[in-house]
């Protein structure tokens, strides 16, 4: 049983490019404060002084998860949403659960509390947007090995699989929102 009766946590996950964080701003845009996983690495590459590419960033992430655990991203990530609830948040908004061993630790933390909404779009149309974004860019064979590795090396499918909604990103912005307002209805978020 939790300690926070009234929170809820919407966790956004898929692979790179899918649309994970347009849906976690849109969601954030009316207010609701957001955790991000991926920042809790951003912040340690920092800290060490380890210059923030590519290259770097999964070297760093791989060894930070060997040294540290398989959960520590997690733990941090628990660490600040008890944080938000104890500071009188009930919403929060989790951008991007990325491996197995995460999925599970959030479950235990928050049991009940925890909605998982998997982003999903094709691979060529991520793989696209992955091209055009304006920080670190990847081509196509960077997008693909970069599937794999999450695929592969962070379980990253098994978030995806196990979620409790879909949402299909297809490009059309409009019906994307459409489908984050109807499933945040659905689950009085």
């Amino acid at each position: 049983m939790s300690n926070y009766p009234n929170l809820k946590i919407l966790a956004f996950v898929g692979l790179t490019g899918s649309g994970k964080s347009t849906a976690v701003e849109y969601v954030t845009d009316s207010g609701i404060p957001k955790v991000y996983f991926g920042g809790v690495v951003l912040d340690a590459m920092k800290a060490a002084g380890i210059p923030h590419d590519e290259s770097h960033e999964k070297v760093f992430r791989e060894e930070l998860r060997a040294k540290e655990g398989n959960d520590y991203i997690a733990n941090r990530i628990i660490e600040q949403i008890r944080h938000l609830a104890d500071a009188g948040q009930h919403r929060v908004v989790a951008d991007g659960i990325y491996t197995w061993t995460e999925y599970k630790a959030m479950k235990k933390a928050f049991p009940g509390e925890l909605i998982v909404a998997a982003v999903v779009a094709p691979k060529h149309l991520r793989h696209h947007r992955l091209a055009q974004r304006p920080v670190r860019p990847l081509n196509d064979q960077e997008a693909s090995e970069r599937d794999w590795s999450e695929i592969e090396h962070l379980e990253k499918g098994g978030p995806i699989a196990i979620a409790d909604h879909y949402i299909f990103n297809d490009g059309n912005i409009e019906r994307f929102k459409k489908q984050i307002d109807a499933l945040r209805q659905e689950v009085n978020f």
